[in-house]
């Protein structure tokens, strides 16, 4: 099982923080960090339930993360593992259809990527850099296992800015040239993530014009 113990920062001041598998005990926590990383309008039934927190833990607890800031469960990582060919370019597929909405009872043992269901920070805790710290410890997991790869769909929140003069194409290559800047995928870019393509209808989400894009980390032991 997984467990890192480290220290963010908050300014100059280290922070002690732990990273480390999540069980039933931190329910009632990964549920508060959904509400508050997702306030309405978001849609309250779209937050983890406990049948699907129960899921993650039973079927895939290697890829249920959570990272604790002074006891405090401040911030979640999910995935579950699925075989390379149902999620490469030009085999299009939704966030519900993939992660199976939220309860990844479609996990595969034996798939060869690494899909990411979700990644939630506490607003009060986003100036820590703890999202990036998630992601790296899930590709440690992605090291660990020896698979291929990790691939999900990020949303594009700000793309409805530019959705009159520009395709989803042609906003992700402004925003991978550095010429806009995106608050989710320029994160990913950040975290080492590199940009598979954009896959429409993916995830309802009026900011993105319900496009996700689809963004990897490849495992660099693996050929």
């Amino acid at each position: 099982m997984y467990h890192k113990e480290l220290y963010v920062f908050d300014g100059n001041r280290p922070v002690p923080a732990v990273i480390r598998n999540y069980g039933p005990e931190d329910f009632p926590g990964l549920i508060a960090v959904q509400q508050e990383s997702f306030p309405p309008p978001f849609p309250p039934e779209l937050w983890w339930n406990t049948e699907q927190l129960g899921n993650h833990v039973r079927l895939f607890p290697e890829g249920a993360l959570c990272i604790e800031v002074n006891g405090e469960i401040a911030g979640s990582m999910t995935g579950l593992l699925v075989k390379n060919e149902s999620v490469q370019p030009g085999h299009a597929h939704t966030w519900e259809e993939v992660t199976d909405g939220g309860y990844i009872r479609n996990h595969d043992p034996h798939g060869g990527t690494l899909y990411v269901a979700d990644i939630s920070v506490r607003p009060t805790y986003r100036k820590l850099g703890l999202g990036k710290w998630l992601m790296l410890s899930m590709y440690d997991v992605v090291v660990q296992l020896g698979i291929d790869t990790l691939l999900g769909g990020g949303r594009m929140p700000g793309y409805h800015l530019h959705a009159g003069n520009m395709t989803a194409e042609e906003y992700l290559a402004a925003v991978i040239s550095g010429r806009l800047k995106d608050p989710i995928i320029t994160f990913m870019l950040r975290c080492g993530r590199t940009p598979v393509g954009v896959v429409p209808n993916y995830l309802e989400d009026e900011e993105s014009c319900h496009y996700g894009a689809l963004m990897e980390w490849r495992n660099p032991f693996k050929r």
